[in-house]
């Protein structure tokens, strides 16, 4: 109960944070709709795990030599950018799935998608990770909750603790937002025509690789 006010506001941040649309949303939409729940389930996942690379960082006090010395965090942005860029040509490449005069059902459209158009649980998981991970933006963002927020006397292993909220937090929340977008309804309502979200996806990848690369 003794560090219970600051958990609250370190929780009330994050939930602003992770809310907030970014490449980390984008990718889950992104993945949503064009692999599926599980595909996206496993991205949110790694963007949960790219979480504790944060907090590991942040703990050893790299994170203020990255914010301090703008070199080495100007590199990581582009790094960053490229990656972003790399994925947006992938969402605009999307287009209409072919007709299939044989089908007789939705379900079996659905169907020869998912056999098609899949990727392996292992790279969506890397791309969820590589995702969050190389976020200059997520760096700031611990660099300020480990230092602006947290305690300096606050025990190790409460931080750790904290930590672990804040990745478990951001994992479950992704899979949600999967999950949400993967339902009937919302998979009804996009439909034939989700290769247009997926697009828009691709420019928002964009948008967000040059905000990196211009501040």
């Amino acid at each position: 109960m003794l560090y219970i006010d600051e958990f609250i506001t370190i929780a009330l941040v994050h939930l602003v944070a992770v809310a907030s649309p970014g490449p980390d949303f984008a990718i889950v939409v992104r993945n949503s709709i064009a692999y599926g729940r599980r595909i996206a389930i496993f991205t949110s996942i790694g963007i949960g795990a790219a979480i504790l690379l944060h907090v590991a960082y942040s703990l050893v006090g790299l994170s203020v030599v990255i914010a301090t010395t703008p070199w080495l965090f100007t590199t990581i942005s582009y790094i960053a950018a490229a990656y972003l860029l790399y994925l947006a040509v992938g969402a605009l490449r999307s287009g209409p799935e072919n007709a299939n005069p044989a089908s007789n059902t939705v379900n079996q459209d659905k169907q020869v998608r998912a056999e098609h158009n899949t990727i392996s649980a292992k790279k969506a998981l890397w791309v969820g990770f590589l995702t969050n991970g190389l976020n200059p933006k997520a760096t700031l963002f611990f660099l300020s909750l480990f230092t602006a927020i947290i305690d300096i006397n606050t025990p190790f292993s409460v931080k750790f603790g904290y930590g672990l909220y804040l990745a478990i937090a951001t994992g479950l929340w992704f899979c949600f937002l999967s999950y949400l977008l993967s339902t009937s309804k919302v998979a009804e309502l996009i439909g034939r025509k989700g290769y247009w979200l997926d697009r828009i996806m691709g420019v928002l990848l964009i948008g967000l690789a040059v905000k990196l690369v211009v501040g």
